[in-house]
């Protein structure tokens, strides 16, 4: 696992192939096996390879999604909201799974946050993908994971830019 978090890195230029059924099933896999508080599973998913709703999904807030209409493929990771209090930890969860997961069948990825973003001066991005996707009102945006193969291959972080002084031993002066 250490090899893989060694790996992974935000990937936001895609080649143009498409992601077999068979891979993006070992995706939908992942995402269903993400644990969750008290086990009530509050995340849904919305599988999404339409190259229009693509591009539209792209839009979804002012900076940051842009790179979503080059995916071919785009999970929308949402919660019912009524389920569960931490729904945001519990879908947060399901997202670096599914982002790691995608890492292991060669697949790139990149998260953009919807979750307390605008979509303009008068549109959150999370009411633009809701009304995008019709989504029921009970049924709350976290973020868009674009999942491609990487036509690019960023560095991995060095270890020796890992930021140790962030780690404290049995006490905050410890």
């Amino acid at each position: 696992m250490i090899d893989i978090l060694r790996k992974r890195r935000s990937v936001r230029k895609f080649t143009e192939d498409e992601v077999a059924p068979e891979t993006v099933d070992l995706l939908i896999e992942a995402l269903l096996r993400a644990p969750s508080s008290r086990g009530n599973n509050p995340w849904e998913f919305v599988i999404v390879d339409d190259r229009d709703l693509l591009l539209d999904l792209s839009r979804a807030k002012q900076h940051g999604s842009e790179f979503i209409h080059n995916a071919p493929l785009a999970i929308v990771v949402c919660a019912d909201s009524t389920k569960s209090d931490v729904w945001v930890e519990d879908c947060t969860i399901a997202a670096i799974i599914v982002q790691l997961t995608a890492l292991t069948l060669g697949l790139g990825s990149c998260w953009a946050q919807i979750r307390n973003r605008q979509h303009d001066d008068e549109l959150t991005a999370e009411e633009f993908v809701r009304h995008m996707l019709e989504l029921p009102e009970n049924i709350v945006v976290e973020s868009i994971i674009g999942i491609g193969y990487p036509a690019e291959n960023p560095p991995p972080v060095s270890a020796n830019k890992l930021q140790y002084e962030k780690i404290r031993r049995n006490g905050w002066s410890g």
